[in-house]
Order: structure tokens, then sequence, then C-alpha cells
């Protein structure tokens, strides 16, 4: 029935109800995310159903303005991991990336926490609502004194065995939501070279975080590139016992390409690549040395898609770094970047050089964000 044309009382507020519901709900509620596939090309992602295009585009929520972890505030503090969703999503991201610690998710070697694992789904819930995709990187170990005791105690056969049990739980509570971009088994894991790891597994810190680790103490006669296959293949398949759609890749660092007097991760892209879905380099670019960092890029090219999963101008001018993303785009099938938690007007009220960085880099993130406007100066 239409409303009449002068309404009652009653009907009249019923409508500016509506009018408002209009204004103030629906842009929160994003549209219905697809799921992300490679394309047939293989150097590109697509979503489906629809065919389009995918370009990774983000950030990396890995801790927020004080440094935390997220699952040191996102039980108490969950409104603040909502704001800062919305923000990302403000910005121009379509995909974050997550660090998900052993110490918090696993509460033995062979239990995870399903406390945990329920905030876990809350997170993917927010992901929906924000349409926002999650890069879900495992097996953290960033604080050292986070990490249990007993899992640095086993053997190399005994700490595969908890990261595998790990992912499973991980997949198992991601595996029927379409927010999930990928899995990304470690940040930055490192194959030894001989036997001189004594018991650390972690590498040096860096900002009182501890970003790479090593995922044997032992070669014991192994290729690297032999022990980095067999890890990878492991997890991959307990991943594919629970979840076969999702996709499935590794952070590593730039220094995972083989080549005379540098360092080296064993993780060489040619070797690894057959059993991931795609490949991720950690790359910050140097002033003046675009065409190094270039060079290194075009080095994970090998036959799959290949996204720069950590970036920053850290260690370059802005100029610098626009080159740097214009001429990745030839290779690069997406970008993900940093946001911690502070938007670019709080980052305006003070002139630290940290949040100088910061502001400088949202700055750049938003206006090559797709379809969003220039960021105010």
């Amino acid at each position: 029935m239409l409303m009449p044309l002068h309404p009652t009382p009653a009907r009249a507020g019923l409508a500016i109800g509506l009018l408002l519901a209009l204004l103030f709900i629906s842009p929160c509620l994003a549209a219905p995310l697809e799921w992300i596939e490679v394309a047939a090309d293989g150097k590109s992602f697509i979503q489906k159903p629809s065919g389009a295009k995918f370009s990774p585009w983000g950030f990396n929520y890995d801790h927020d303005e004080k440094g935390r972890l997220i699952e040191d505030y996102w039980l108490a503090e969950w409104p603040k991991v909502e704001a800062d969703f919305r923000e990302m999503k403000q910005l121009g991201a379509n995909v974050v990336r997550v660090h998900l610690q052993v110490g918090k998710f696993m509460i033995s070697s062979a239990r995870a926490d399903d406390g945990v694992l329920r905030q876990l789904r809350r997170l993917v819930r927010l992901a929906e609502d924000t349409g926002l995709y999650l890069d879900v990187t495992g097996l953290g170990c960033y604080h050292r004194a986070d990490v249990p005791k007993w899992y640095d105690a086993v053997s190399e056969a005994e700490r595969w065995e908890i990261q595998s049990r790990f992912w499973h739980a991980v997949a198992r509570e991601c595996r029927e939501s379409p927010a999930i971009f990928c899995y990304d088994l470690m940040n930055e894991p490192v194959a030894p070279a001989g036997s001189g790891r004594g018991k650390d597994w972690l590498g040096p810190a860096f900002a009182g975080k501890h970003f790479v680790q090593y995922i044997s103490l032992d070669a014991q006669g192994r290729e690297r590139e032999t022990i980095a296959r067999e890890w990878i293949r492991k997890l991959t398949q307990t991943i594919r016992a629970v979840d076969k759609r999702h996709l499935v890749t590794v952070g590593l660092v730039d220094w995972s390409l083989k080549r005379p007097r540098t360092l080296y991760s064993g993780f060489a892209p040619e070797q690894i690549a057959p059993e991931l879905d795609f490949l991720c380099i950690h790359l910050y670019p140097e002033s003046g040395k675009v065409a190094e960092a270039m060079d290194k890029l075009k080095g994970f090219a090998v036959g799959k898609p290949v996204v720069i999963e950590e970036t920053f101008p850290l260690k370059c001018s802005v100029e610098d770094f626009n080159l740097f993303l214009d001429q990745s785009r030839a290779t690069a099938a997406g970008v993900i970047g940093f946001y911690w938690g502070a938007p670019p007007e709080e980052l305006r009220k003070t002139n630290s050089i940290a949040n100088s960085l910061m502001l400088r880099w949202l700055e750049i993130f938003q206006q090559r964000a797709p379809g969003k406007p220039p960021l105010k100066p």
C-alpha cells in the first residue's frame, strides 16, 4: 500500500527512521565478498564467480601504535580492532595481513585454545562485514617472552607437528569464509646452513621483535631447498586436508634469491613455487637503488603470482618509493604496506620521525588506492 500524501505522525517517524538507517547504517554494510583465485594467466588474481580482477592493496596490521600484537588487545579492546578495520577500509585497503602467534593459539603441543579460535572467527566476521580480505599469517614468535618453553624444547619433527596442528585448527575455523585471501605459513622462515644454530629457533631481534624464524636447527646433510620444500609441503597438506579452496603462500625475505656473496634463506623461489599458490616478497627499496629492488622482485617471478607483502618508504624518498611502486606493477600482482592504528589526522598532531614516516606512507597509499580521492593536505 502506498503511503498517504500527508502521513500520520507515526508514519512520519517511521519514514525518518528508515532514512536515518539508510544514511548511517547502510554505508557500514559491505557488499558480500567473492572468493579469490589465481587467474588463468598465472600472474594475477580474480574474484569468483564474477571473474573480476583482484589486486591486493592493503596493510600489515601486525601491531598497534603501542607496539602490542593483536592477541594482546583483541579480547579487552575489541572496539579498537573494529575501528582500525573501518579506518583501513576508508583509506582504500582491500586486504589486511594479520599475524597469529603460536604461544597465543596453542595451549599445549597437542591442543589449540578454543577461546582464541572463537576470537579468530570474530575477526573473520569483522572482515566480512567491512569488506576486507585477510592475509592470515601464522606461527608467529615475535616476542620471545611469549614463546612457550615446550615449543622451543622439541625436535624438528615435533615442532613441525605442532605447526601442523596450529594450521589445522586455524584453517578449520576459516574454511567457510570468502574473506580469507590466503594463508601465509610463516613470516620470513629460514632453512639452516649446517648445524650451527644451537637451540635458538629465532633470528636476531629488530625493534624488539623477532621477525625471522628457522624451520630447522640442523641441516643433517640435506640441501637447504629440500628442507624448505618438505616443510612447506607438510603444512600445505595439513591445510588442504580441511580447506581445499583458500590460497597458500609464505612470506619471504628478499634475500631468498640464491646469488653469490649475499645472504640466502634457503627458500629459493623457483624451488618452492610448485608447493604454493603464489609467492610473497618483503621488499624495502633504498634511495637510488630502485633498479636493484626491481631486480629482486623479478627474481620472484617464476610462474606464479607475486605479491609485495611488506614494503614501506623506510629507506628512500617519496619520489623513489613512488617510482618503485610504478615499476613494480609490471611484476607484482599486489602490494601490502603497514597500518598501526593511528589515522592520518592523529599522525599530523606530532612531529615525531616515526609518525612522519607513517603519515608519508598513508598519503602515498590513499593517493594510489583505487577509487579513493587524495588525502587533504
